[in-house]
């Protein structure tokens, strides 16, 4: 039986894969790309009311707050995530082919409104719905099943690499993924905060998408 703090910190993160694997199995049965889009807000909330049911359960949200340079430290790794983002999509970097998450109708009119529920997902949920997941939980349960007692600086290199090689696997573009995941550990092991690779996460995101609206380089979303 799996404990509360292990639920709180898994389900959010399963049930964000899952609709991953519903959107899969949707493209594998023909479902066009318009359809398959309007799956993203009912991800998004539904990760975030699970979020808001364990609130109470994320204690090292609660407790501990980031200050002034070590908010400094993850918004500079942030931005150096984003520059990597970018520039490490050569073919053998990749897996598989991103069909991305284009906002536009039929017609090709550019529809805000999913692109705004899509930007605010991916900056404001996904960076605290991954970071309980892959640091909070999964880094310190590889050093200790008993995860809540493991401080941040005391997890060993195997954890380390190990949560490293999972999220970048989970990431269509692995070494990126893999880059992302070195950054955001070391942040959570320099910082003793799990604040910090959110913060740092979320200013990748949240920039990646204003560069994709930009651009139009939809495939990296």
């Amino acid at each position: 039986m799996f404990k509360p703090a292990t639920l709180a910190r898994v389900l959010p993160f399963a049930a964000y894969m899952a609709f991953v694997f519903i959107a899969d199995m949707l493209e594998r049965l023909g479902v066009g790309a318009e359809t398959q889009r309007l799956l993203y807000p009912v991800k998004i909330l539904v990760v975030a009311a699970l979020l808001y049911y364990y609130r109470r359960s994320y204690t090292e949200l609660w407790q501990v707050r980031l200050g002034a340079r070590p908010a400094v430290v993850a918004v500079a790794g942030g931005l150096l995530v984003l520059f990597l983002w970018i520039q490490l999509n050569a073919s053998w970097m990749s897996v598989g082919h991103s069909a991305g998450y284009e906002p536009r109708d039929a017609q090709g009119q550019f529809i805000w409104w999913l692109a705004a529920v899509r930007l605010a997902g991916a900056a404001l949920v996904v960076p605290v719905m991954e970071e309980l997941f892959w640091r909070s939980f999964l880094l310190r349960w590889l050093e200790n099943p008993d995860f809540e007692a493991v401080r941040p600086a005391h997890v060993r290199i195997r954890g380390f690499v190990v949560t490293v090689i999972l999220f970048g696997v989970e990431h269509n573009l692995w070494l990126a993924g893999m880059v992302a995941g070195v950054v955001y550990g070391m942040l959570y092991i320099r910082s003793n905060t799990l604040w910090s690779p959110i913060l740092a996460h979320s200013v990748t995101n949240g920039l990646l998408g204003c560069w994709i609206i930009s651009t139009g380089n939809w495939s990296y979303w």
